[in-house]
């Protein structure tokens, strides 16, 4: 490891069958940062993940090196795995027991002592605001409830560095900022976060760096402002109708915007303002919108709109 990066992966691949699920991949994350990996369904960031902390093994080849706190996940696992907290894409938790039987369990894993336990137990309970529910069963929680509780699961052995696999994925938007403050805590408390998203504004508010991946490889890494400021035009109009669209496109400058025509809407991006507002005094207030880019935008832009065979 260089400096304060905790996480450093040079030149990792996975290769099931004849699929390539990564290839060739290379990045670090610092400690106590957030690290977000982006990337379409069958992008390869949940294999990446796993192959962090052990749960899948690369692909051995000669140039092929991941460090994690010093550690090798293919033969150091357990050393790994006692230094990092893990929430998965499934809640896999027991729905037979409450939410204190879960916890209880799971502390063992650890060999946390059962004071000890205990203390953590009800400390993270009203770090996630769970703790009028330590009693319920698991099936009587909501998804929101089940998501918090799983990340207080993760929390447990007090970990060094979190490992969440879309942890807000299909919750509310109360629920989907109450976990970004949580995450947000931790970071001020020196956790590390590698975190998986299929939400562009979830990425956008807690990493401090991105990684853009797609079948497998790198597309783009850097800082998300950075990286929006060096790869797409600042603004975009969204013309909501194709026949409007149509009658404006021979008359554009090509030189000063790119055009990207999407089903019945066309989004026109340009680094100028004034000449997308000149455009617009030819449309209907509602038949348009101009707003700055987004990280969104940029993704779109990196790994295309078309649907690949795992969507």
């Amino acid at each position: 490891m260089t400096g304060n990066d905790v996480i450093r992966i040079r030149h990792i691949c996975k290769t099931f069958d004849d699929l390539k699920a990564v290839r060739d991949l290379s990045f670090s994350v610092r400690e106590s940062a957030c690290f977000s990996i982006l990337g379409p369904n069958g992008a390869g960031k949940t294999t990446l993940m796993g192959m962090v902390y052990g749960r899948t093994r690369r692909d051995k080849n000669k140039e092929s090196r991941v460090s994690v706190f010093g550690y090798d996940p293919l033969h150091e696992e357990l050393k790994i795995k006692y230094l990092a907290g893990v929430v998965p894409q499934e809640n896999n938790l027991d729905e037979e027991l409450n939410v204190m039987q879960n916890l209880d369990i799971y502390s063992r894993f650890y060999q946390i002592p059962k004071k000890t336990a205990r203390d953590r137990i009800h400390s993270l309970l009203e770090f996630m605001e769970l703790q009028d529910k330590k009693k319920s069963r698991i099936r009587e929680l909501s998804g929101g409830m089940k998501r918090r509780l799983i990340i207080v699961r993760a929390l447990l052995n007090n970990p060094r560095l979190l490992i969440l696999d879309e942890p807000t994925t299909g919750l509310d938007p109360q629920v989907r900022h109450l976990i970004w403050d949580k995450i947000r805590q931790l970071k001020k408390e020196r956790t590390t976060i590698l975190l998986t998203t299929h939400y562009m504004d979830e990425a956008f508010q807690l990493a401090d760096k991105i990684l853009i991946m797609d079948n497998g490889r790198k597309i783009l890494e850097g800082e998300p402002k950075v990286l929006l400021k060096r790869n797409i035009e600042r603004y975009v109009m969204e013309v909501m109708s194709r026949e409007k669209y149509n009658k404006m496109k021979t008359d554009l400058d090509r030189k000063r915007v790119r055009s990207d025509e999407v089903h019945e809407v066309a989004l026109l991006y340009s680094n100028d303002l004034a000449y997308l507002k000149s455009r617009a005094s030819r449309l209907t207030a509602g038949d348009h919108f101009i707003r700055q880019t987004n990280l969104e935008d940029l993704f779109l832009k990196t790994t295309g709109r078309k649907l690949n065979e795992n969507q």
